[in-house]
């Protein structure tokens, strides 16, 4: 876990630095007096990173097959509607193969998609987010839930049926963010491959019911 654990980070920071490195060239166009010479020295600086992030995800899974329970896991938690690759070897990183953070309550938390309520006493004030969370494990489940939105017709139908209550946007795939985690925990736990229609409940739901 400890060299996944490494090469995942430093596969996060070699797309980082791409990324900057392909904005920057994105708007080099619009400014005057531009270099060929330094226009072929970032596009091959573009190509050696994408080399070696392609060099270091093959290491990756490598690692991930070589390990009965990683792969277990990953496998489980790409069957899940919207979940990638990158999602399912970051959730096992940072949840210590979801031994360290082993619940999706937890997982959600630490992920920053679970507002902390802000009062103080009688007063409620406005949810917000902790200060600590994960953003880049925060930002990819958004995408995922994203893409289960479009693909899924259950999360298609909530996300329409809330809109339609008048709730914004980024608080309903905020909700299917926290759906898609009870979903991978549930299946990871079951060791059941997901399939559509599974539905797991909030179970602050059944607290209330008894």
């Amino acid at each position: 876990m400890r060299e996944l654990k490494e090469l995942f980070r430093l596969r996060g920071q070699l797309v980082k630095e791409r990324k900057m490195l392909f904005t920057h060239e994105k708007v080099k166009p619009e400014m005057p007096y531009n270099s060929i010479k330094a226009h072929y020295a970032s596009k091959k600086v573009l190509d050696c990173l994408s080399e070696s992030i392609k060099e270091i995800e093959q290491e990756i899974m490598s690692i991930i097959d070589s390990d009965i329970n990683l792969s277990r896991n990953y496998y489980l938690v790409t069957s899940v509607v919207g979940v990638g690759q990158v999602t399912a070897c970051e959730l096992i990183v940072k949840t210590g193969n979801f031994k360290e953070i082993n619940t999706a309550r937890k997982a959600s938390s630490y992920a920053g998609i679970c507002p902390f309520p802000n009062s103080s006493g009688k007063m409620v004030k406005k949810s917000k987010v902790s200060n600590m969370a994960d953003k880049e494990l925060k930002t990819l489940l958004y995408m995922c839930s994203v893409v289960a939105k479009s693909k899924n017709a259950q999360y298609r139908l909530y996300y329409e049926r809330k809109r339609l209550e008048g709730k914004p946007h980024f608080l309903i795939m905020n909700n299917i963010a926290n759906k898609l985690l009870r979903t991978i925990y549930s299946i990871v736990n079951t060791g059941v491959l997901y399939q559509i229609g599974h539905v797991t409940e909030d179970p602050r739901l059944k607290e209330k019911v008894a």
